[in-house]
């Protein structure tokens, strides 16, 4: 049974983020290890394993909101200004049991303690049409949602889900004013890779019916638990944005060298 997590194990940082600024990290989950519904060949975090005996000991949300409360005023002594307060972490964040009374909890905490202060989340959508983590999600500022893929077989490939891509972009069309993020992999016998265009294609219509606020486009910069994978480059990236953006959907691609 993985042990209960430290102040410093829930929240982390201030991390420095092209995409999100200077921002704290959330990490709701059990602590000793990675859980998430999903087993993506890219993340950072290895593969994701089912513990011997099954066991999870979840952070509580009192514990969690005292972690953020205590980091908040450790920032405002120290005169840093973070930007935002992003519930991410070793997994997928919705997966928490009590996720509603986490987010409430949260969204206290920050009221109190650093009013304005955006509070975000990375999620992998998978329980985005589940109706209480949907109005859990709403009472954030900014829902950051993942879509690797807009075909099953390529969903399959490159995250491993128990989730149907129809059921994902369904939620998703449906869900206001979001953000996608999308992971673009390259794999040289092209059994793991969504860079290609018979991924590439299916995706942008899913992307179009969903109809987000913004598409975020990035590639692997960490160490991915597959050593068969790699990134994509900067100029197919930029392609990819472009067709989105054909698609009447803001996109920004995120370059190496940016």
């Amino acid at each position: 049974m993985g042990g209960l997590a430290s102040a410093e194990e829930l929240v982390y940082g201030p991390v420095r983020s092209r995409r999100l600024g200077l921002s704290l990290g959330i990490n709701i989950l059990p602590a000793n290890g990675k859980t998430c519904n999903f087993d993506c060949p890219y993340c950072q975090y290895g593969w994701t394993r089912v513990s011997p005996d099954g066991a999870k000991r979840w952070p509580t949300p009192e514990k969690i909101g005292s972690a953020l409360s205590e980091r908040l005023r450790e920032a405002k002594l120290s005169r840093t200004r973070v930007e935002r307060l992003t519930l991410a972490g070793r997994g997928e964040p919705t997966l928490h049991p009590q996720f509603p009374e986490i987010v409430n909890r949260l969204r206290a905490v920050r009221d109190r303690e650093s009013p304005g202060t955006r509070l975000a989340i990375l999620s992998n959508s998978s329980t985005a049409d589940n109706p209480a983590t949907r109005a859990a999600l709403l009472a954030l500022d900014e829902r950051y949602m993942k879509l690797d893929a807009g075909d099953p077989i390529t969903l399959r490939h490159v995250n491993d889900s128990p989730i149907s891509c129809t059921r994902i972009v369904e939620a998703l069309r449906t869900l206001p004013d979001i953000v996608i993020q999308t992971m673009f992999v390259s794999d040289p016998a092209g059994r793991m890779d969504n860079c290609g265009d018979i991924a590439v294609i299916p995706w942008t219509r899913a992307v179009a019916r969903i109809a987000p606020r913004k598409v975020h486009l990035i590639t692997i910069d960490q160490t991915p638990a597959s050593s068969l994978i790699g990134p994509v480059s900067d100029v197919r990236l930029l392609e990819i944005a472009n067709r989105v953006r054909q698609r009447g959907v803001a996109a920004r691609a995120f370059l190496s060298d940016a």
